[in-house]
């Protein structure tokens, strides 16, 4: 019966075929025995791959032997990787948990380039999909998360997602096969072992069939999501304006404004608290910043407009020329290049942010004009605003920059050298 229902899996998740090499993860323990051995069963080519992550001692050198041997039994080619988890865990910032992970796939995409293979075959069976639905549950998330384990991702296939535990331990009884035990699995101090060992057995007093019924109920969200997916990804496609902004009065006539916007600003990092506080800021004053670890986004006037966060601002670097006036000579119609009256220029030129109190005479104007007041009427983003550079000679602003010249600078029919400006990042010069 195991093997029928783990045959029928892969034919219907389309998950390989017979004429594919498959890299199966071997740990040891029951569920990666079980899908090496129902794969052989089945005739399947493949090769097994083994992590040693020395987190457990003398059982991590256990399971090794034991897979090398078992390897050796089935004439099934083996390859062992010994990894430094804890100092890669340091490294990277992460906890022991992650570092193994990453350091397990990332191989496990090595090995089945080298061994020219098309699936990599992980053991995740039906307990698992239920662990991580609780798990997400308990978190907080949306559809994608109630969805369970997922039968293929890229490369990574899981053949065991339609049998559980009992099945599993079944089979393997039943071919007189043996496998190891991770000691940590029964240690509740791990929120995953926490689920398996304390919640699970509590539901199922409640309802025997539980883990049936959630997975049964991830199976349909697995559909609905589908169906969601297509209108989401229109509803988002509404209400962006380019990459960076999103319309406001445009997200409030979406039938779910909330969740769109979950959609949009959840991957970019920002939790389901923020996303509240966003949304929240929709009937309040414009200018409130929100922060997530790589993106800020500024609830704007008539948009929430979003920003990358850089460690270091570039730099920017100012250019000039002077040239002769010439017969036919016209100012360029760019505003990222400035034209100025070099006989009208005291000093050096100096390119810096603008600052409070800066004031210049616009182009075509006879009063000065605070540069405050001139980027709030021209409707200029805080973003914008922190990051709106001017070109001073002494305490004059000759250059509200990418924006206006200072009328007092400007090029008349008696000008006979100009000095041109425009400005670049510091490394994109030339």
């Amino acid at each position: 019966m195991f093997y029928q229902k783990v045959i029928r899996y892969i034919h219907e998740k389309e998950l390989f075929t017979k004429d594919d090499k498959i890299v199966v993860a071997l740990s040891g323990g029951a569920d990666s025995v079980a899908l090496l051995r129902v794969l052989l069963q089945g005739g399947y080519t493949c090769v097994a791959a083994h992590c040693n992550f020395h987190l457990r001692g003398k059982e991590s050198d256990r399971d090794a032997a034991f897979v090398q041997t078992l390897c050796t039994k089935l004439q099934v080619p083996l390859h062992i990787h010994d990894f430094d988890t804890k100092s890669y865990a340091e490294a990277h910032r992460v906890s022991v948990e992650m570092a193994a992970r990453e350091l397990r796939y990332a191989w496990f995409e090595e090995v089945r380039k080298q061994e020219r293979a098309q699936v990599i075959g992980v053991a995740h069976h039906r307990d698992d999909s239920v662990e991580t639905f609780l798990l997400n549950l308990v978190r907080g998330t949306g559809i994608q998360g109630l969805k369970g384990i997922v039968p293929k991702n890229g490369a990574i296939v899981r053949p065991l997602l339609d049998v559980d535990r009992t099945d599993i331990l079944a089979f393997l009884a039943s071919i007189g096969q043996d496998y190891v035990m991770d000691s940590t699995n029964q240690r509740d101090e791990f929120t995953r072992n926490k689920l398996r060992l304390n919640v699970l057995p509590l539901l199922r007093e409640i309802n025997p069939s539980v883990s049936e019924t959630i997975a049964e109920t991830a199976r349909r969200l697995f559909e609905v999501d589908a169906v969601y997916r297509v209108a989401i990804t229109e509803a988002c496609r509404r209400v962006k304006e380019g990459e960076d902004r999103i319309d406001i009065a445009r997200l409030r006539m979406e039938t779910a404004p909330q969740a769109v916007l979950f959609e949009l600003l959840y991957p970019l990092g920002f939790n389901a608290s923020q996303l509240q506080d966003i949304f929240r800021s929709l009937d309040a004053e414009s200018g409130r910043l929100f922060y997530s670890s790589g993106y800020a986004v500024l609830r704007d006037r008539d948009s929430l407009i979003i920003r990358k966060r850089e460690g270091e601002s570039p730099a920017w670097i100012l250019h000039q020329e002077t040239k002769e006036v010439k017969e036919g000579f016209q100012v360029p119609h760019d505003v990222h290049v400035a034209c100025l009256d070099a006989s009208k220029v005291t000093g050096p030129l100096v390119l810096r942010k603008w600052q409070a109190g800066d004031k210049f005479v616009p182009f075509g104007m006879r009063g000065f004009k605070k540069v405050r007041d001139y980027l709030r009427d021209r409707k200029f983003s805080r973003f914008d605003k922190e990051n709106q550079y001017v070109v001073c000679a002494g305490e004059d602003i000759v250059w509200l920059v990418n924006e206006r010249t200072d009328n007092r600078f400007r090029v008349t029919e008696r000008t006979r050298k100009v000095i041109m400006l425009r400005i670049e990042k510091e490394g994109l010069q030339g």
